[in-house]
Formats: structure tokens, sequence, C-alpha cells
């Protein structure tokens, strides 16, 4: 019979990062914020000493694998936040309508979609920032998850149904994430 080695993942913590880990929730404040998450899979558990974060799971089965991998990218992800953020560019185009976009609040409007009277709304999710310069909209954030669905939920709102995409290419799309 062989026995599985306990699998051991290590995350560097940088400078001006600080790591609390309090049961199952991960905390992490950097120089842009704070972010936590909780992580719920038993298999995985998580430490933090000195300049490191722990990952480790004791017999690995293929799902424990993977779970550490997954939980390695989100807490990467989330020091990546506090430290640098994440910004995500869009472009507005339009060759029919004019259309115009604009902030209330929690909500993005997108105005005279393809002529439309009434207009469009997208969700800004969690604490993510969006602001709009001319026919570029940039969205910033800490926490990947919300920048990439507020991201998401902007391209979604302006989805064209029931015409031809090759001539009605109007929409809001991605150019580049940072």
């Amino acid at each position: 019979m062989v026995v599985a080695a306990a699998i051991r993942e290590e995350i560097e913590i940088p400078e001006g990062v600080e790591v609390i880990i309090d049961k199952n929730v991960v905390s992490i404040k950097g120089p842009n914020g704070e972010d936590s998450r909780k992580f719920t899979y038993a298999g995985v558990s998580i430490k933090a000493e000195d300049d490191v974060v722990l990952l480790e799971t004791a017999f690995p089965k293929k799902k424990d694998k993977a779970m550490i991998g997954t939980t390695k990218a989100h807490i990467s992800n989330m020091i990546k936040g506090v430290t640098e953020g994440f910004t995500y560019t869009m472009k507005i185009v339009f060759a029919h309508f004019p259309m115009t976009v604009k902030v209330n609040g929690n909500i993005v409007n997108i105005d005279n979609f393809l002529g439309e009277r009434h207009p469009r709304k997208a969700n800004i999710v969690g604490d993510s920032k969006v602001s709009i310069k001319g026919d570029e909209v940039t969205i910033t954030g800490i926490n990947k998850e919300h920048v990439g669905q507020t991201m998401a939920n902007l391209e979604q709102a302006t989805k064209i149904k029931g015409r031809d995409p090759r001539v009605f290419q109007d929409g809001i799309y991605l150019i580049s994430k940072e």
C-alpha cells in the first residue's frame, strides 16, 4: 500500500502586508486596504508563520490537491489586491446611436443604446470603483472577483440580441487587465 506524502504550499507575504487567520477566515491588510475571505474546505489547513502563509493537507486526494491550488490562488490574489490593486479598462463602442454611460451610486446607466428609450443598467459589485473618461471605462478595486464581476455586468448589459452581430458591434468591451 502506497501512502501519499503530505502536501505543503507556501505563499510569501511582502513587506507592509499583514495576514490574520482566525479559524477559517483569512484577513489581509495592506497599503490599499483590507480584504477578507472565509475558506471552508476541511481538507486544507491554513497557517501564518513569520513571512509566509502555509497551506497543508495530510493525506491528499485529488480533490485536496485541487483545493490547495485554488486556495493558494485566492490568497495570492488577495495579497496582490491590497498591494497593487486590480484595474480593468473597457472601451465604449457605438456606430449607430451615440450612447451615454453614467455612474449613479452602485449602478451604471447606459442611455440610448441602439436607440432604445429605456436605459440599460449594470450593477457595481462590492467596493469596485468605476470611472468614465470619454470612451473609456476604468474599473478599479482590491477584490479581483468584484472587479471582474462588475466588468462582466457592463459587458452583459450591452449584449445585443435579435440583430446581426457583424453589423451591430455596439457595446462596452474589455481592452486590458492590470
